[in-house]
């Protein structure tokens, strides 16, 4: 098993090889550092073209070396310097050629407020991953959580929903935490008229989810409700070592990763890793 972790020579990229590292320890699984470069990413004078990619190489294998001595030694991990005009694109594709499981990123670089503030290329994986990515709040790096605690599972009835709740008990499986199922019923969507009608629709996809996993799993369901749905799932249990689960929204075409509205407001508020899988 495989996973292939975006590096940045930033606190982001730190906190990417942490959570990698956990999800790596959890489930047995190697690491594959790339750290991507564009040509416009070392500025150096009076270089010829023939010199500009090699000084380009031999900075960015300086930083594949910094993201190395971030791995501790129960973990394999292998580098790769990758110069590319995509970032995302060239992360995607590793993973497809490697059969990685997921991709982490480091949630922290500019571009939106709170705990996950992303960068352009996280935002663009978030619109196109081939596979699921992991993204990891700041301060990851200063956590000392091993593995994985437990899964939560945010499910709805929209299409992708079955994929989703089949990858969080696969992920459930493979690392032996408890799953929790959870449904998610915020009054600024459903204003007061349909809020009650929301929460007995959400038990009811929660009773019919259960009923479809295996028997004697280990879950438990709950429907988190609150005036927004940041506050829905903000009152939950949280601790370090939770993953939360995400799916797709119905945009997302087959096998590809297409982050919805609700879910980028979770994200961005939330300091929990969280896993986005693509859709059906």
């Amino acid at each position: 098993m495989k996973l292939v972790v975006g590096y940045l020579a930033t606190n982001g990229g730190a906190d990417a090889v942490a959570l990698g590292v956990r999800l790596a320890r959890t489930l047995g699984a190697d690491l594959e550092l790339r750290m991507v470069l564009a040509a416009d990413d070392v500025t150096v004078h009076r270089l010829t073209s023939d010199k500009f990619h090699e000084v380009l190489a031999e900075q960015g294998s300086e930083w594949l070396e910094e993201a190395k001595r971030l791995v501790p030694d129960d973990v394999a991990a292998h580098g790769e310097v990758i110069v590319a005009e995509s970032v995302a694109e060239a992360l995607g594709e590793e993973a497809v050629r490697l059969g990685a499981e997921a991709i982490v990123v480091g949630g922290s670089g500019g571009g939106l407020a709170g705990s996950l503030t992303l960068g352009s290329f996280v935002d663009d994986l978030l619109h196109s991953s081939p596979v699921p990515v992991a993204v990891a709040p700041r301060g990851t790096r200063d956590s000392d959580v091993k593995q994985v605690r437990s899964v939560t599972c945010a499910i709805g009835d929209r299409p992708g929903a079955a994929r989703l709740l089949e990858t969080a008990v696969r992920a459930s499986k493979a690392t032996g935490a408890p799953l929790r199922l959870v449904s998610l019923v915020a009054l600024d969507k459903h204003g007061e008229a349909g809020f009650e009608a929301a929460r007995e629709h959400a038990h009811a996809a929660l009773e019919s989810a259960k009923a479809a996993l295996p028997e004697g799993a280990d879950v438990t369901a709950v429907v988190a409700d609150g005036e927004t749905v940041e506050a829905a799932v903000e009152g939950l249990d949280w601790e370090d070592g939770d993953l939360l689960m995400l799916g797709s929204s119905r945009l997302a075409p087959p096998r590809r990763l297409f982050i919805g509205s609700t879910a980028a407001r979770i994200l961005r508020h939330l300091e929990v890793p969280i896993v986005v899988t693509p859709g059906d």
